[in-house]
């Protein structure tokens, strides 16, 4: 059995999802690929840091911050720690990044990640900036190294969407992806589309915890630009920025403009694709009016999805959650197991 010790940085929705996930699925883990996953340090820029060599029982962290509010009173409470002397200090042998995610400068993901990559310490984050702006510096650091940067949960949270199509589909010639990648403005679209106009729509989308308070990364199109970013990066081989992705939201679309696709046997999306054509790879993020046909224009809700083309096997479909705590933290699990396994 391999103990595998984990630091966090960040322990919100995703990092108390992976922490639900140990206690729930750790033993099933244990079997299945030889692996004990044990969190031995945590910091969070709210909850404070701590940390225990020997790591806690991941039902124990869980049942603390739910009576607290707070990591402190926790055995190894270290006030004045954070996010940086965690990964200096702790023994963890993966730092699993979870911090808000910056898609104009990456920070302060990115610092965490290189400093530990710096340690030789594996790294997991489901953080869109770091790996949108800066991924081939950080994967270079972390070849240098001799450890893994695992990412999975970038884009389309704990659905694959990465391992598929930079292993399994790889063979198959990928010339193009289209995706909805962005839950928030496609559970607006769909809402739009049953009549409820846009500001109603996307105030449902914030009561639910789908948009923020200021959701101008969802509905403008950045946060799918992002994911659209990653994808050229580890998809395609292509070093595209965010300034090289084509980006319109869906702050513009109307009522008519629902209905005019509805008459014409359409549905809007908020299309993130990749094009590639004469071996250069054009990016894009805007509403697009699909076919019903189309395999996309049937996904709603706070869904996402995308679609390879691929030479040899024509189109591939993949559908499944792209956020959500318990989903996100699979991810984590994901990258996990590959490093180790």
């Amino acid at each position: 059995m391999k103990k595998v010790r984990l630091g966090l940085i960040g322990f919100g929705n995703v990092g108390q999802g992976l922490a639900q996930i140990l206690r729930e699925h750790g033993a099933e883990y244990a079997q299945a690929f030889g692996l004990e996953f044990r969190i031995v340090g945590i910091a969070d820029a709210r909850l404070g840091c701590v940390v225990q060599p020997q790591g806690w029982a991941a039902g124990q962290l869980l049942d603390h911050v739910a009576h607290t509010g707070t990591l402190k009173g926790l055995p190894g409470e270290q006030p004045g720690w954070d996010a940086l002397a965690l990964i200096r200090e702790c023994n963890a042998d993966v730092i699993v990044e979870l911090s808000y995610t910056d898609l104009q400068t990456g920070e302060p993901a990115t610092t965490h990640i290189a400093e530990a990559l710096s340690r030789a310490k594996h790294v997991v984050t489901t953080n869109k900036g770091p790996v949108a702006l800066h991924y081939d510096r950080l994967a270079a650091l972390a070849q240098t190294n001799g450890v893994r940067l695992g990412v999975e949960g970038t884009v389309m949270s704990g659905t694959p969407v990465l391992r598929l199509g930079r292993e399994l589909l790889a063979p198959a010639g990928i010339f193009g992806v289209e995706g909805i990648l962005n839950g928030t403005t496609n559970f607006i679209l769909t809402r739009m589309e049953t009549g409820a106009p846009y500001l109603e729509a996307l105030a449902e989308a914030q009561s639910l915890g789908y948009a923020e308070a200021d959701p101008t990364g969802d509905v403008e199109g950045f946060d799918a630009a992002g994911k659209v970013v990653i994808l050229a990066r580890l998809v395609l081989g292509a070093a595209l920025n965010m300034a090289d992705v084509d980006r319109q939201g869906i702050t513009r679309l109307t009522p008519a403009d629902i209905e005019a696709a509805r008459a014409a046997g359409e549905r809007w999306k908020l299309i993130g694709a990749l094009v590639v054509s004469a071996g250069q790879v054009k990016a894009s993020v805007r509403p697009t009016r699909l076919p019903l046909a189309n395999p996309l224009a049937g996904v709603g809700g706070a869904t996402n999805a995308i679609l390879f083309h691929t030479h040899l096997l024509g189109d591939v479909t993949l559908i499944g959650p792209g956020a959500g705590r318990l989903e996100t933290g699979t991810a984590v699990i994901e990258d996990l197991i590959a490093i180790f396994h």
